[in-house]
């Protein structure tokens, strides 16, 4: 079928060749006629080969086009997911400072507690303490005053007086 073209543009060649220029006539119909048979000839054996080229540079353009859309969403849902991180992040800055804040609060609270509890405790000692030596002190001193009544072995004392003598002494 191509050849029977092929022949179809090469019959006005044929029909068309001039022996040679007259004086009066023109020769731009027969070279405008082989110019366009020169056109068809060039375009039945290019075409293919450009349509080829222009199809396959044109698909080549889209498939870039289409990587580089889906790298740009890619890196826009990236982006959002690194944003809403970043949000997260924040909120848990806060809850930790939040419960940073309050569990130094308990800790002086219990510290301060821990410090009361320790001062009773040491004042109860305190108490025992002054109390044992209170009771050292009065046998020391109801020992002395003993000794002190029974050396002297004459002087006679009825229990009403050697009892106020131990309170004086007490006193």
């Amino acid at each position: 079928m191509k050849k029977s073209y092929f022949l179809l543009l090469l019959a006005p060649i044929v029909l068309f060749a001039s022996e040679g220029v007259s004086a009066g006539s023109t020769d731009i119909f027969p070279r405008t006629v082989n110019f366009l048979i020169f056109v068809a000839i060039l375009y039945y054996y290019v075409a293919a080969n450009l349509k080829e080229w222009y199809f396959g540079r044109k698909n080549e353009i889209a498939t870039k086009l289409d990587s580089i859309q889906v790298k740009l969403k890619e890196s826009n849902s990236k982006k959002e997911v690194a944003l809403a991180k970043v949000e997260e992040a924040k909120v848990n800055a806060k809850n930790l400072i939040e419960t940073a804040k309050k569990e130094a609060v308990l800790l002086s609270e219990k510290i301060t507690q821990e410090a009361d509890h320790e001062i009773e405790n040491l004042e109860k000692v305190f108490q025992d303490r002054i109390s044992i030596e209170r009771r050292k002190m009065q046998r020391v001193i109801i020992s002395e005053v003993l000794d002190e009544i029974f050396k002297e072995g004459s002087i006679s004392l009825d229990n009403d007086e050697v009892v106020n003598i131990v309170n004086k002494k007490v006193a």
